[in-house]
């Protein structure tokens, strides 16, 4: 990679880095910490420790951090553990002092907080994690956890999430642990959208015996880039030794286009098998841009 790109991807991931912050401090100020409310993860954690023991949320954070930031050094690598520090440091101080607003006073919906705390909480994290850094480190403790005892992450992050909203109920009663719920679903989704579905879509892959006629059509009428693999149909059960060669065609489209393609392919062969998969984001090849994308 050339200076120039190396130099363009880190002035990206700075960006994202400061956004990522401003959103997850003001979620925390402006939105959860007004309302006493608590999340699932590493955050999670540090707000229930603010909760319980009214220890600063800025020096709480920093400091509950600290191991995952050494574990994602020996984990995940060094320019992550950095980008890492510099971003839960600088959390920590926008928390401190810069003057986020209160703009939950006037709300008496409950429900309201859970989903817009989560919600900008999950922007906040997302946009730090395609930063190249984690300003929850939960997934690095599950990634810790597993190398150690084999369980899946979902697994592990489930269970210490666990863990975290049973403290929440035990010392705040049930209906603060679900909000808690409510408010770490949202922040996880919204970490999902911002990671993975910024640019989604979808993969399609065709087996018909009309496949030249289906290359050309996606091809020319489409303007969509395709693959193709070799490889056999037949195998029935009444004639597994009747067999052909065959083109399997695959491409990628967005998913408003699945059902044009799907038209498509059906007017050249009823009998094509068309499966789809979801593809979260793309990089390089040839992709049809919608007007007015760049």
């Amino acid at each position: 990679m050339s200076q120039h790109n190396k130099t363009a991807h880190l002035i990206q991931d700075i960006v994202y880095m400061v956004v990522g912050v401003f959103f997850a401090g003001f979620a925390l100020r402006s939105i959860l910490v007004p309302n006493s409310f608590l999340d699932g993860g590493v955050t999670g954690a540090s707000l229930l420790l603010h909760e319980l023991y009214e220890w600063p949320l800025s020096l709480v954070i920093i400091l509950v951090n600290i191991p995952f930031i050494i574990m994602g050094y020996f984990l995940v690598g060094k320019s992550f553990a950095i980008k890492t520090f510099v971003s839960v440091m600088f959390l920590g101080l926008c928390l401190q002092y810069f003057p986020f607003p209160n703009i939950t006073t006037q709300w008496n919906n409950m429900i309201l907080v859970s989903i817009f705390g989560g919600f900008f909480l999950g922007l906040g994290i997302g946009f730090g994690m395609r930063g190249g850094c984690a300003i929850d480190g939960i997934e690095v403790l599950a990634l810790y956890t597993w190398r150690k005892i084999g369980l899946s992450m979902s697994e592990i992050i489930m269970a210490i999430n666990g863990i975290i909203f049973l403290f929440a109920a035990l010392g705040f009663g049930f209906e603060k642990a679900f909000y808690a719920m409510l408010t770490y679903y949202v922040a996880t989704r919204t970490i999902d959208y911002i990671v993975e579905g910024i640019e989604e879509y979808t993969g399609v892959t065709i087996i018909s015996g009309h496949s030249e006629l289906i290359k050309e059509k996606l091809a020319k009428d489409l303007g969509r880039g395709i693959t193709i693999y070799k490889g056999e149909r037949g195998y029935l059960k009444d004639s597994f030794d009747i067999k052909h060669d065959c083109d399997i065609v695959f491409t990628v489209i967005t998913r408003l286009e699945v059902r044009k393609l799907k038209r498509v392919v059906s007017s050249i062969d009823p009998k094509a098998f068309v499966f789809t998969n979801t593809i979260k984001e793309t990089a390089g090849g040839i992709l049809k841009r919608h007007a007015g994308e760049h």
